[in-house]
């Protein structure tokens, strides 16, 4: 059976929150009492609980949230892998990661794609797990400043305002960056902006800089704005697949789940070895110039990797960084927000990360 899609829904942050509101109030990033159960003996051993898969998918209907035009569903689509899927398949488009997580918090969705940071600023009672994850380069992260700005190093931005979304991998970057400077988030205003806002409060002078991720950082190239600082030596190049609970605890729905994670890594390969017609794909999908799409083809290439112990480690990072920096409730184990059960659908390839580029040799070309 073929893959069948819903009609696409759209969300922005404020949408999203209100379908939490409804199903579960309390949860996300700003939360009452969230980080509460974070005493417990760190780990590194992904620790999520997963049932066994079904041996089919029959009836199953996966629930998938995406980031409009630069998720998933383009990277199928460019594959030629959409309609692949022995299962329905429905898409809710998202302006970033952390109201992703909110959706699948509140029942909304099974899994959704997301950045390094929206895991760790997800409440620990959400029940969600990373069971995907992704390899990316130095090159898909940016503090942006505008083109006439005087600002030419980050001392510079204290006292200033910037622009970034709450939670999501640019919060992560920007932090880092900071701190290499010797400053805190409180020596700035942090002004919690969607990436169409970031973009439109910089260019109104709203704002003295503003952290991103592709293709958002080449679009602001493209404009007449200027790269401050990239992403070599600061935050975090990986990005992940993150699952409910519920639907992890669900034969059929892990099933599916495992069959989405393998078709979507084989996607990411094969449109890391065809970056031309990637790049087509991903301008359509967002509207944005092809010539702005293919540098951030060259810019923002993915590997899929499999999630391991040093997945933790990684997470526990972002945990321990977020938490000194005030910008979470509490340091707290991230081990059982992740599990190796779908480490095995990483087709095996050979990795060779460089410096800003990560590159797949002898990719697996899908089969049509």
């Amino acid at each position: 059976m073929k893959l069948k899609i819903s009609r696409r829904t759209s969300f922005g942050l404020g949408a999203t929150l209100s379908v939490t509101a409804l199903a579960a109030a309390g949860l996300g990033v700003s939360g009452a009492g969230a980080h509460a159960i974070a005493h417990k003996a760190a780990s590194t051993t992904p620790s999520a609980k997963v049932v066994a898969p079904a041996k089919n998918t029959k009836g199953v209907t996966l629930r998938i949230g995406d980031q409009a035009g630069t998720g998933a569903e383009a990277v199928l689509q460019a594959a030629g892998l959409l309609n692949k899927l022995p299962f329905k398949v429905t898409w809710a488009d998202f302006t970033s990661g952390p109201p992703i997580l909110e959706a699948i918090s509140a029942g909304a969705l099974d899994i959704g794609g997301v950045g390094d940071a929206p895991p760790v600023f997800a409440d620990p009672t959400a029940k969600l797990a990373i069971v995907g994850a992704l390899h990316g380069s130095n090159n898909n992260a940016a503090l942006i400043v505008p083109g006439n700005s005087p600002i030419t190093s980050i001392s510079q931005l204290a006292g200033k305002t910037i622009a970034v979304a709450e939670g999501s991998s640019a919060d992560y970057h920007l932090l880092t960056v900071l701190k290499a400077a010797g400053l805190t988030p409180s020596d700035v205003t942090l002004d919690y902006l969607s990436p169409a806002e970031g973009l439109a409060a910089l260019q109104a002078g709203q704002v003295a800089a503003w952290d991103v991720w592709s293709p958002f950082i080449e679009e602001a190239e493209s404009e007449g704005d200027r790269v401050l600082v990239g992403g070599k030596g600061y935050g975090s190049p990986y990005s992940y697949q993150v699952a409910s609970e519920t639907a992890l605890h669900n034969a059929n729905k892990v099933a599916a789940i495992q069959i989405y994670l393998k078709t979507l890594d084989r996607a990411y390969i094969w449109v890391a070895s065809h970056p031309t017609v990637w790049a087509r794909s991903w301008a359509s999908a967002t509207g944005l110039p092809l010539d702005v799409m293919a540098q951030a083809t060259l810019d923002d290439p993915q590997t899929p990797i499999p999630v391991t112990s040093n997945i933790v480690v990684q997470e526990q990072g972002l945990v321990n960084a977020f938490a000194s920096a005030g910008l979470i409730p509490a340091k707290y184990n991230f081990a059982p927000y992740v599990t190796s059960a779908f480490a095995g659908t990483v087709p095996i390839t050979k990795t060779v990360v460089t410096t800003g580029t990560t590159t797949t040799k002898k990719p697996t070309k899908p089969k049509k």
